[in-house]
């Protein structure tokens, strides 16, 4: 018989954290833990904050099935009892690490994916374009993503690129454009050498892209949740981010890089903000991405025990201590 226990985690931040329309004071997480037969799996989700998922709707969403995860269902069951979001996402990844540790193998083995090192993005969150290029100064990653809103776009992200020229930068927008601010400002941000746009415009709101000739690649994040909006996102941007708290766990998000991959389509891995525990079935996702952005944890003022190990923007192979 399983043992299911569900349980809501404050993480708190370092210090506040901004994106359009945001700020974050503390990851606010679901825990789950799935013991059986002596083994025990975890998983973690933050939820996705635009749809209104909060830690407590995910707990009560997550009790719905305990019963049934309680009587073995699997993660191809659990597809089909709950929807996509962070509730199925912390179960997903906790039957996943569970399955690692009944079968006494890896995730890796259980994915067939190769692990390697990756290069994460460190994140440059909404300020003033001096206090912006200060924060971009002290990082140490080759690679940089600077969120932006509607105020000061340009001065913002020249700030940042003078700050670190010898840095490859990404933008996110967090829906915070209009059609008209894209294009005029996709081919000034192109001639400061900006790799790509994030999600300028807002979700349900993008139509005009289907006609747009970018000059710079644009990422689909809140306009693609998981596989049944692909194939409208594949139409309107040329990469989409993947997240787990979005595709509802590891079993979706791989189902999503995989047709991604197969329209031609870039890769991108993000997060919602949280620990170790929820960067690493990410970090799965990393090895078919072109830009990884799974640096949470490093927004937090603590993390969990054989937690992933960040250098210059580095990050290795986590050990299935931590998971899977």
């Amino acid at each position: 018989m399983r043992k299911v226990i569900f349980s809501i985690e404050s993480w708190p931040t370092k210090a506040p954290f901004h994106i359009t329309g945001y700020t974050f004071t503390e990851a606010r997480v679901l825990h789950v833990t799935i013991t059986e037969k002596g083994a025990i799996g975890q998983g973690e989700a933050t939820g996705v904050y635009y749809l209104n998922e909060t830690a407590d709707s995910m707990l009560a969403q997550a009790e719905t099935v305990r019963e049934l995860l309680e009587q073995g269902a699997d993660r191809n069951t659990l597809q089909t009892l709950l929807p996509a979001g962070g509730a199925r996402n912390a179960i997903d990844c906790a039957l996943w690490d569970l399955e690692a540790k009944q079968t006494d193998t890896s995730i890796w083995a259980l994915t067939d994916i190769t692990p390697g090192e990756i290069i994460t993005v460190n994140t440059v969150g909404i300020d003033t374009p001096q206090a912006m290029a200060a924060n971009a100064k002290i990082l140490d990653s080759p690679k940089i993503k600077v969120k932006l809103n509607s105020e000061q776009p340009l001065e913002r992200i020249q700030a940042v690129c003078m700050a670190r020229p010898d840095a490859e930068i990404v933008v996110d927008v967090n829906q915070g454009w209009t059609f008209e601010q894209l294009t005029d400002l996709a081919p000034k941000f192109k001639a400061l050498g900006i790799a790509m746009i994030e999600q300028p415009l807002p979700r349900g709101g993008d139509k005009q892209l289907e006609d747009y000739q970018s000059p710079i690649p644009l990422c689909a994040d809140e306009s693609c949740l998981d596989t049944r909006e692909l194939e409208q996102a594949a139409r309107r941007y040329q990469m989409i981010n993947i997240k787990l708290d979005k595709t509802g766990g590891l079993t979706e998000a791989l189902r999503l890089a995989h047709q991604a991959k197969a329209k031609g389509l870039d890769l991108m891995v993000g997060n919602m903000l949280g620990t170790s525990l929820g960067m690493a079935p990410g970090f799965v996702v990393a090895q078919l991405c072109r830009f990884v952005d799974l640096d949470g944890p490093l927004f937090l003022k603590a993390d969990r025990d054989n937690l992933l190990s960040y250098a210059d923007g580095a990050v290795s192979p986590f050990s299935s201590k931590l998971w899977g």
